[in-house]
């Protein structure tokens, strides 16, 4: 069956015209966990309980979900059944008799689907020489949900998502963000995210947005020295890498980068205020709080465990030295 838009998806489901078998696939697993639920709005909200059920493939056999699927609806013209991780039910781990007699009735189920339920397998890596998989493409409506595989589809899950999400680029920006970041949906979704929140309050997101808060691909994978200074509670160290980064040219946003990383990798114990001290400084840079060096150095002094007691610690807390 022909590829379906989401556009396409969208205006079908609008119509109430829904078909009884979906496929979402592509990279983007937020986007097909999100497009899973607009299918569920078939249902009103207040029958979604009796109507709409949810699988996970690794926990089901082809039983389950013909039963699940073969319900008449309660009170509402259909009933929704959506299959996460729907790979692992069209292709189990280990080949038996079982499994085999488990294909087939999967491959009878997609061949005669009930016209009165649509079900949405949400699958992730599928082996296409399967002949279950080629069934299941030839009878279910294709979906796909942002494959990104270069910088020209980077720009365009940009472009949509931004479109998605009400964000107004500008001209170029989607282009800029797809060839800082690169064919990675989630550093895609995380800059497209970031860069928003900069240009909070702004008619537009502008490709200098982009430059000042996105680092480039090459920038992010330097070695993290400010963030491994903090990890060994050496605020000395840190506090010079920090300089020579800035003199270096180093936009202050993107070594809040570094920082984020330091924080995140905090002992526990110290993770809610290290990340408060994150949202504190980041707030004071965008809102022009103070000068930008200092304000990351309070935030290293900050991060960095300079106690006595953490010199018994070892480094992130690591237990003591002996």
């Amino acid at each position: 069956m022909p590829a379906l838009t989401l556009a396409a998806l969208r205006k079908e489901l609008t119509a109430g015209s829904a078909r009884s078998l979906y496929m979402l696939v592509g990279d983007d697993e937020t986007e097909k966990s999100a497009v899973a639920d607009e299918v569920t709005g078939l249902v009103d909200e207040g029958l979604e309980a009796f109507n709409v059920e949810r699988l996970r493939g690794g926990e089901i056999k082809a039983g389950a979900l013909i039963d699940a699927a073969s319900q008449l609806p309660m009170m509402a013209a259909r009933r929704v059944v959506i299959v996460a991780e729907a790979e692992k039910l069209l292709i189990p781990k280990r080949e038996s008799k079982a499994a085999d007699a488990d294909g087939e009735r999967l491959e009878a189920f997609v061949e005669e689907a009930p016209g009165h339920c649509s079900v949405v397998f949400i699958c992730g890596q599928l082996d296409e020489r399967r002949r279950i998989v080629k069934r299941l493409r030839e009878h279910a409506a294709v979906v796909d949900c942002g494959t990104v595989v270069d910088a020209e589809s980077a720009e365009r899950w940009v472009t949509t998502r931004a479109a998605r999400d009400g964000v107004v680029l500008a001209s170029g920006t989607a282009r800029a963000l797809a060839h800082r970041v690169g064919p990675d949906i989630s550093a895609l979704r995380a800059a497209l995210e970031r860069v928003s929140l900069y240009a909070l309050g702004a008619a537009q997101v502008t490709v200098d947005d982009v430059k000042m808060v996105v680092p480039a691909v090459a920038e992010v994978q330097e070695d993290f020295g400010i963030a491994k200074a903090i990890w060994r509670n050496d605020a000395k160290t840190a506090l010079k890498e920090l300089s020579l980064a800035m003199d270096a040219g180093a936009v202050p946003f993107m070594l809040m980068g570094q920082l984020r990383a330091a924080a995140e990798k905090l002992p526990a114990a110290r993770l809610p205020e290290a990340i408060a001290a994150l949202m504190r400084t980041d707030l004071a840079l965008k809102s022009s709080g103070g000068e930008p060096q200092t304000l990351l150095e309070r935030l290293i002094v900050e991060l960095c465990d300079t106690s006595p007691a953490a010199g018994r610690r070892g480094p992130m807390g690591a237990g003591p030295r002996r």
